[in-house]
């Protein structure tokens, strides 16, 4: 028995980086935190060191210069300056003090000392015996009580000994540590709980082109191509969500080709195809004229078909981007050579009215194809003798490439139709063509930045002007034209 497979949770990128920022905050706080508490144990420690040295050195003057303030002589023995410099002290809530004289504990501090050492038996067990030595000592005993830093201070007298016992409670020191760190995890969690809340949002704000990169992506589908991510801001991912609206563009266009590619051919096809097969199944193949007209109008459409594929693979490369080559080339030359291929179109006054002397930035070959169809298409709506003016100039900085013809004209509310693919005039009658001769043009302009200028006056005569841009932006500083 297959058990299915169960898809693994998904994690986003929000969640990540945010977790991600959490995690570094909490690893800042925990590292800064146990510095500071290192730091304030360690500073602390050196602090109550310090305190009871300064308070050896301060018993140590007291016994050496000072005096009795009962007789006003020095001191005679170990009880009395005991006495005096117990009374003399003022000690903080954590330390306390004995005076030992002999091994006993003779003198303690007053009652509003807190800290009291003469309680701690195990404490008098371990300092008493060394109350009897010479030699001046600090450490740390830790008894059932509590942890003592303790500094003993032993005293010679002629008759008797004694010693000054300051202790410090450590245990009061951890536990303002304790409560220090407390403190510092508690401002920690809240620092990390603003610090996720804060990267939440900002990650989202961040991510947000991402967001809208996925959802445009998961909207596309074969019946809507049109999402694109909406831009904001200029930063890196702005740039992405541009690129990828390109792409897009770059997809919708070509699947639009496709399927205008694939109507035209099903839509114009089918009229020839339907013309040869219904001559093919009535021709009578006992009859010779029968079976050479039939072979004449099927050989006629197969010409037309072909032409007709030929014009619509054109119009189908027209948004692929080696659909045109361009390069430097001399406009003059350019007017001359296709002023002289037009002149074989048909019997045509073939006139040239200016020419540019400059050089442009396009495809040869593919505006000499598009002037030429211009120049084909002022052929078939004119008359036999009538004048065709073919030129160029440069207009604001533009290249007008023109075609002037004494035809039939257009009407001004057929501009827009004639550019259409398979769009005709109505008054353009029984003049063979299919329509797509205007489109091819424009598709050309357009692949070099122009467009396509129509100017027409029925019964007078029209003029079509291919303008392109005569240097492109990307190829203005590294050509200089007027060379």
């Amino acid at each position: 028995m297959m058990s299915a497979t169960t898809e693994p949770r998904r994690v986003s990128i929000r969640q990540r980086i945010g977790a991600a920022m959490v995690l570094l905050v909490v690893l800042s706080l925990a590292v800064t935190g146990a510095i500071v508490v290192f730091l304030d144990d360690r500073s602390s420690r050196s602090r109550i060191d310090s305190y009871l040295t300064r308070t050896r050195d301060e018993f140590a003057l007291l016994a050496r210069e000072g005096v009795d303030p009962a007789t006003g002589q020095p001191f005679d023995g170990p009880s009395q300056l005991l006495r005096t410099f117990l009374s003399r002290t003022v000690i903080d809530q954590n330390e306390g003090e004995l005076g030992i004289v002999e091994g006993q504990v003779r003198w303690v501090s007053s009652e509003n000392v807190t800290l009291r050492p003469e309680d701690d038996a195990e404490l008098l067990a371990y300092i008493l015996p060394l109350s009897e030595g010479d030699v001046m000592q600090m450490g740390t005993v830790t008894t059932a009580q509590r942890t003592y830093r303790y500094h003993l201070t032993p005293v010679k007298f002629p008759t008797e000994s004694g010693a000054l016992l300051h202790v410090y409670d450590l245990d009061a020191l951890r536990d303002d540590l304790g409560r220090l760190t407390m403190i510092f995890v508690l401002a920690g969690l809240g620092t990390s709980l603003v610090s996720a809340l804060v990267a939440w949002i900002v990650v989202g704000r961040l991510l947000r082109p991402v967001e809208d990169l996925r959802r445009a992506a998961e909207s596309i589908s074969e019946t809507d191509l049109t999402s694109r991510v909406p831009l904001r801001g200029n930063d890196d991912l702005t740039q992405l969500s541009r690129t990828v609206n390109r792409m897009l563009d770059r997809v919708e266009t070509s699947v639009t080709t496709q399927r205008q590619l694939l109507d035209d051919v099903g839509h114009e096809l089918r009229t020839p195809i339907t013309i040869v097969r219904g001559h093919l199944e009535l021709v009578d193949p006992n009859d010779p004229a029968d079976v050479r007209a039939t072979r004449d109008l099927a050989l006629d459409e197969l010409d037309r078909m072909g032409a007709l594929v030929g014009d619509l693979l054109v119009l189908a490369r027209a948004n692929q981007s080696d659909f045109v080559q361009p390069q430097w080339f001399s406009l003059a030359t350019l007017t001359d050579q296709t002023v002289e291929k037009a002149r074989g179109l048909g019997p045509r006054q073939w006139r040239l009215r200016s020419i540019e002397s400059i050089d442009a930035w396009l495809d040869p070959n593919r505006i000499t194809q598009a002037w030429l169809q211009l120049a084909a298409n002022a052929v078939k709506y004119s008359d036999e003798g009538s004048a065709v003016t073919l030129g160029s100039r440069i207009v604001r900085g533009d290249v007008h490439l023109f075609v002037e013809d004494q035809g039939i004209g257009i009407s001004p509310d057929e501009l827009e139709t004639i550019r259409t693919r398979f769009g005709r005039g109505s008054n353009t009658g029984l003049v063979a063509g299919a329509g797509l001769g205007l489109s091819i043009v424009e598709s050309i302009a357009a692949a070099h930045g122009g467009h396509l200028k129509i100017e027409s006056e029925p019964g007078v005569g029209s003029t079509f002007t291919i303008v392109l841009p005569l240097t492109p932006k990307e190829q203005l500083h590294e050509h200089d034209p007027d060379r």
